[in-house]
């Protein structure tokens, strides 16, 4: 086998993988499976070995007695024998085999299928965060200004005082020289320091105007005969050059560190599954509601960190029960699927606030319903239950009886609503794109 070609059958793996899963939910058995635990059955990959072209093997005999004799393959089968032309689990007269594929399982968590089934199907759902949960303590970047001294926070404060220095910091025998001006007096000088940006206090000024000798006032004749003569030294300078020998720090510019509070919110999720029990919702129904309603819990249980399931049956009268009751009963009463809303409603209220919890509420059934219940009391009772997504799945195999019409009018009803989603399925070949359907649809609003 040439190298380019073992290169295509390793890019065509992840493919094959992808095709393994949509196989499974359309056609494989479900039950292997539990909520924590799914089983992919996945065809075993021969990897690339070498082997010896057909056309060199084998060569000439020479020799005699049992060796072969002049021109007698050597190496080749002889017609009958078992390595010949027959398979190697047929009959004696070569016939095939049963050929049975040769299947392993893929274990994965819900978490690991549902990043499969993003990659696959083209999904990037981002569920919403709902309650706090927990708040931790994270990086020291808050401020406050009391708390122990372990916590001070000194460079701050440093900064604070050294801004204050270069604030209030001047040349103070720039200053002097100005005030031996002639004819000037200390508010003349004042003004005069505040022009050329000498941060110099009146004050200062003042206190230090009498210790000028009298015999040096009028060393220079006006402000312009100064700066001609005398350098003004700035502070970064003369901080350079002579260092700082002390750092004005105030009780005002203390400050201590604080852990900034982090609030972690949990990602809950309830999933309020719905169907059908009714007499009409016979086995190849059932089938497909567990085949499309299976893959959404799992997808949903690895998507959010916290998932619950709620399953609701119902005929004319709708009643919880447990999962591994949900898929196999029956009833021989008739059909009002308003009765499961309204049970719907009462336990989302009650235990699942929409505040703390991300929501969705999945129905299927062959789409049979009392008369006007559809209208007049499923579509407002749809209205009244906030979720992340609302679906119906309609399964009728071989296409929409005549008086199968909920799914119609749920459709009907909400339009081009992204919050609802009505999909048909009326066979496992349907089951992937309903489950992409539903799915995308969320994702779209998120």
């Amino acid at each position: 086998m040439g190298l380019r070609e073992d290169l295509e059958r390793f890019r065509e793996v992840g493919e094959d993988r992808r095709q393994d899963l949509e196989s499974f939910i359309r056609y494989g058995d479900l039950s292997n499976s539990d909520a924590d635990n799914i089983e992919i059955p996945i065809k075993v990959v021969d990897l690339p070995e070498f082997e010896y072209d057909q056309l060199d093997r084998g060569g000439v005999g020479q020799g005699q007695g049992d060796t072969p004799d002049v021109g007698q393959p050597v190496g080749q089968p002889e017609p009958g024998d078992a390595d010949g032309d027959g398979d190697e689990e047929g009959d004696e007269e070569g016939e095939p085999g049963d050929g049975s594929d040769d299947h392993g399982y893929y274990e994965m968590d819900p978490e690991e299928f549902a990043t499969e089934l993003d990659e696959a199907l083209g999904l990037d759902l981002e569920p919403k965060g709902k309650e706090v949960v927990e708040e931790i303590e994270g990086d020291f970047t808050d401020v406050t200004r009391t708390g122990p001294n372990s916590t001070l926070d000194f460079e701050r404060l440093f900064k604070q005082g050294l801004k204050r220095k270069l604030a209030m910091d001047f040349d103070e025998s720039f200053v002097r020289e100005a005030m031996r001006v002639a004819d000037e007096t200390p508010e003349s000088v004042y003004r005069w320091c505040r022009e050329q940006n000498v941060l110099v206090s009146f004050s200062w000024i003042e206190a230090e105007w009498d210790d000028i000798p009298d015999s040096e006032r009028g060393r220079w004749a006006d402000f312009e005969e100064l700066e001609e003569n005398v350098e003004h030294t700035p502070v970064g300078q003369r901080i350079r050059q002579n260092g700082l020998k002390e750092i004005p720090l105030r009780k005002d510019d203390e400050r201590y560190r604080q852990p900034e509070i982090e609030e972690t919110r949990q990602k809950n999720v309830v999933v309020v599954n719905i169907r059908d029990v009714s007499g009409s919702m016979r086995e190849t129904k059932r089938e497909l509601v567990e085949r499309t309603f299976t893959p959404l819990d799992w997808y949903l249980t690895g998507t959010y960190d916290n998932a619950e399931f709620v399953y609701i049956a119902h005929d004319a009268e709708a009643w919880e029960v447990e999962r591994e009751d949900f898929f196999g009963i029956r009833s021989g009463g008739g059909t009002r699927i308003s009765s499961a809303y309204e049970l719907a409603k009462e336990i989302l209220e009650d235990e699942y606030p929409w505040s703390e919890w991300n929501r969705y509420v999945f129905a299927a059934g062959d789409s049979e319903n009392a008369a006007n219940d559809t209208t007049q009391n499923v579509v407002p009772l749809m209205e009244s239950i906030p979720a992340n997504q609302h679906a119906y799945v309609e399964t009728q195999p071989g296409g929409t009886a005549i008086n199968a019409t909920h799914a119609e009018e749920v459709d009907r009803a909400f339009g081009d609503s992204s919050d609802v989603d009505v999909v048909s399925v009326t066979g496992p070949e349907d089951v992937t794109g309903a489950i992409e359907s539903i799915l995308s649809t969320d994702s779209e609003r998120n």
